[in-house]
């Protein structure tokens, strides 16, 4: 076990972990953030995706040790019920989730593509989700709402 610092959502916190654990674990049990699912535990579903210093990570396969002190990003610190990310209340309008077990990583990598690309393409969208397993039939809904998350952007 070590004391590991983690800065998830822009706040610095410090778990006792074993520092092979992956970041799944740590950021579901020993801080209690629930976006990132655990799915497949091979970096194969992305329902664990989290955003590291810009980029999209399956935390079920990051080892703890290796983002110590970087900026994490998980659902909970793109909005909250009370005031969502642009991008969270774009699905809600859409209507854009069905059983919603992937929407954790639909979500970052949207974000992440937003961040990259103000103004994607259909094509950008479902290329920046294909690494996403999902199995729903709302594949449109996705793309209007990250579509709409972008068009609010470019008004704000």
């Amino acid at each position: 076990m070590a004391q590991i610092s983690l800065n998830v959502n822009g706040r610095m916190r410090v778990v006792d972990s074993d520092p092979t654990t992956p970041l799944l674990y740590v950021l579901r049990n020993n801080l209690d953030l629930k976006g990132p699912h655990f799915g497949c535990g091979l970096g194969q579903c992305g329902a664990c995706t989290v955003i590291l210093e810009g980029v999209a990570v399956r935390s079920c396969i990051t080892p703890v040790r290796t983002v110590q002190n970087r900026a994490i990003t998980t659902l909970e610190g793109l909005g909250s019920s009370a005031k969502p990310h642009m991008l969270q209340r774009a699905f809600v309008e859409e209507q854009a989730a069905q059983c919603g077990f992937c929407m954790n990583g639909i979500l970052m990598n949207a974000k992440v593509l937003l961040d990259r690309n103000s103004n994607p393409s259909s094509e950008d969208i479902r290329a920046a989700l294909d690494p996403i397993l999902c199995r729903c039939g709302s594949h449109l809904r996705v793309i209007r709402a990250i579509q709409r998350a972008a068009k609010s952007a470019a008004r704000a």
